[in-house]
């Protein structure tokens, strides 16, 4: 349900603004959009022209617009990915990052049917591979060199630098199989090239978590940072917690990535113990992760938050820090001026039980409840997912719903 097409102005009175300016508020106030999206007027008990659309906040929380880091949109183009408007702002996320669901060779279609039509803002991590994700990890994409064009991937983004904030690699031994970290090493050079960020999806070994993390630079993202596979967790390896720890100290950015096979509650809960935040928070929701175990961002906050993460890190994690790690202008404050994007939200007491991707159960006592993602004057209504029923598939690489 959303406010839109009407060409009027909105006004959300009773909010309470973090990651804002000043940090957490403990007072309301009241923000006048205009018809052309951008912000007319803060201030208490503000006065609106007749027609104005009004939405009542009634003391809920608002933030800059959610920024989701990873996950897959290229619907249609993929056999897992989703609906922009899964995920989006019907979920409270007004920026989605796409993290490598196109590759060179049919990225095009990717911005012509997803990324131009969507509601939301989306961005992509383009996939060193050319196929990209067509057909996940049963037509693995980094199977050798063949399937990695340089001169394509540099035209690619020439064409398309609005759209892609990045390079994607996954490195792991069911995507690469003998391959090792190569891969890795070849997506960092042409990040270079390029003066972009590489994310790499870091999962069954080889290559060794390790060894991605030792490539990688400031400004490069890890994501599954958090996952409890057998080699690859980060509390398994005293050592390997040790580099993920200098790595993230020197501008390394640790992504959760949840998905349906790379969280771990333990591994979050005693990383987090240790001190070892993560940079930002995501959810590598596709079509096999949305109904098991992920659901959408807001969950994934709630889990954060249940393993020792401070409120106002779990809602930088989603605003703020991933859009530094794009390069996406967010504004610090609510400014006169500026165009209208944030998610209104309440952290509510509750009591549901949540699964991370090796099955193991947590019940969640504080949960994100989106109500409404504002995007210009259109104020679109907000709540978390509700999982549809289906079976639960256990196999070597975690879970997932069939």
């Amino acid at each position: 349900m959303a406010i839109a097409g009407t060409g009027k102005p909105l006004l959300i009175s009773n909010v309470r603004p973090i990651a804002l300016g000043g940090g957490a508020s403990t007072g309301t106030t009241d923000i006048l959009v205009g018809a052309d999206g951008t912000i007319a007027a803060v201030g208490s008990a503000l006065q609106a022209p007749e027609g104005t659309e009004r939405i009542d906040a009634k003391g809920a929380w608002i933030s800059p617009g959610w920024v989701d880091l990873h996950v897959h949109v290229w619907y249609g183009g993929t056999d897992i990915s989703i609906r922009p408007s899964e995920c989006g702002a019907e979920r409270g996320v007004t920026t989605l990052v796409d993290a490598g669901s196109a590759g060179e060779s049919n990225f095009h279609g990717f911005r012509e049917y997803i990324i131009e039509p969507a509601r939301e803002r989306v961005k992509a991590f383009l996939n060193l591979g050319s196929i990209g994700l067509v057909a996940c990890n049963r037509v693995p994409e980094l199977r050798d060199i063949k399937d990695i064009d340089l001169d394509r991937i540099l035209q690619c983004y020439a064409d398309n630098s609005e759209h892609i904030v990045g390079i994607k690699v996954r490195a792991s031994h069911v995507i690469t199989g003998s391959w090792g970290v190569t891969p890795v090493k070849l997506g960092k050079k042409i990040a270079k090239i390029l003066k972009v960020p590489m994310m790499v999806h870091v999962g069954e070994p080889p290559a060794l978590y390790d060894e991605v993390l030792e490539i990688l630079g400031p400004g490069d993202i890890v994501t599954h940072c958090f996952n409890g596979k057998a080699g690859s967790s980060i509390m398994e390896d005293e050592d390997l917690f040790n580099l993920a720890e200098r790595c993230a100290s020197e501008g390394v950015r640790l992504d959760i990535g949840h998905g349906g096979a790379s969280f771990s509650f333990k591994v979050a809960e005693a990383a987090i113990q240790r001190g070892l935040m993560p940079f930002s928070i995501s959810t590598d929701l596709h079509g096999h992760s949305m109904n098991f175990p992920v659901w959408d961002l807001a969950t994934t906050m709630s889990k954060l938050l249940s393993v020792g993460m401070p409120f106002d890190k779990v809602v930088e994690a989603v605003t703020h820090a991933p859009a530094s790690a794009i390069k996406l202008d967010m504004p610090k404050s609510i400014a006169v001026g500026e165009r209208a994007n944030f998610t209104i939200f309440d952290l509510v007491d509750g009591d549901l039980e949540a699964t991370d991707s090796n099955g193991d159960i947590s019940r969640l006592k504080r949960l994100f409840e989106p109500r409404y993602a504002i995007i210009g004057a259109e104020a679109v209504t907000a709540s978390r997912y509700v999982p549809r029923a289906r079976k639960l598939v256990r196999h070597s690489h975690g879970y997932s719903w069939r």
